[in-house]
């Protein structure tokens, strides 16, 4: 092995950002523990990080004791998980990525002209169920093409189609345009759903993968958009692993390979990519080298009552 070609942009996205920071706040401000309701983002490091800060990760608000400060993921909740939480009388904080938002946003502003609803996301992910938990009824999910085929909205005249945000772009434009072409009279989001972050990284991956002969993705098992980055660099034709850390690199991946390609999901932290380049070194790599890519200067705002009184910046620098 002669180099490390790192992808960028690669890692951590605003929302990512913002939803740790929420959390570190809310245990710097309150004490703990705190509660967080699903894993703030998908990532094993960063919610080991977290519990060992205080936090206490739940999926069933009824594991909360009252009074107790619960945050939301950065994947989103439906409106039953709000309203129970409510009720239960929480002091709650959203740390749902404000992209996220935007298209609950959506589909509330739609439902109310009448419209109902295509989905394209994978079932079972918590930010489909938070979006299609935004409505009682009238959303349909589809994960491929033969799905499409197979909705039954109970009209077609308005018809809007909305998209999980870290999709592949190749698949969702594929699946996209099969609804397109059964309901072609159907609504698309004025901009499209899958986010920048995604976006950026997988395009980052596509400039990477044929300049490499192996594609490491750090990312957990769980994190969609990681898991999409593996699978683009395989479509070019590149053999691409992932791994949750540096301890699941494997020897043999590496033989015969001369350069190695280096990326990480939006949920993985910085330091999870220096550890598995100190590996891939002691596997023989001898130099490391960044492409070219954009610069990301996204920063979303944080709810208010988070303040830390005196602090300005996020407690984030050894996640980076």
């Amino acid at each position: 092995m002669n180099e490390i070609l790192l992808a960028e942009p690669r890692g951590f996205c605003a929302g990512v950002d913002r939803a740790i920071e929420i959390v570190e706040r809310a245990l710097t401000k309150f004490g703990r523990p705190i509660y967080v309701r699903h894993e703030i983002v998908h990532n094993t490091y960063v919610v080991n990080d977290l519990k060992e800060k205080g936090a206490i990760f739940i999926e069933e608000l009824s594991d909360v004791p009252p009074g107790a400060t619960l945050v939301f993921s950065a994947h989103g909740v439906s409106k039953a998980v709000q309203q129970e939480a409510q009720a239960r009388g929480f002091q709650i904080f959203d740390a749902t990525c404000p992209l996220v938002t935007k298209v609950h946003v959506e589909v509330a502003k739609l439902h109310r002209e009448g419209y109902e609803f295509i989905m394209i996301g994978h079932k079972g992910h918590p930010e489909v169920e938070g979006t299609m938990g935004q409505l009682d009824s009238g959303i349909h999910l589809v994960e491929d093409a033969d799905d499409v085929a197979r909705v039954v909205p109970a009209q077609t005249d308005k018809l809007a189609v909305v998209t999980q945000t870290t999709l592949s772009v190749d698949d969702a434009a594929a699946i996209l345009q099969a609804v397109k072409d059964r309901f072609p009279t159907v609504r698309e989001p004025k901009q499209q759903d899958i986010c920048y972050a995604t976006q950026n990284r997988q395009d980052a991956v596509k400039l990477l993968s044929p300049q490499v002969d192996i594609v490491i993705v750090v990312g957990s098992p769980t994190s969609s958009n990681s898991n999409r980055l593996r699978e683009v660099a395989l479509k070019l034709g590149t053999d691409s692993f992932m791994v949750d850390s540096a301890d699941e690199l494997r020897a043999e991946w590496f033989e015969g390979k001369s350069r190695v390609g280096l990326t990480a999901g939006a949920s993985a932290p910085e330091i999870l990519v220096r550890q598995v380049i100190e590996r891939i070194k002691a596997l023989g790599a001898i130099s490391v080298r960044r492409m070219e890519g954009l610069t990301e200067s996204i920063k979303f705002p944080l709810p208010k009552g988070l303040k830390v009184d005196g602090e300005d910046t996020a407690p984030l620098d050894h996640l980076r």
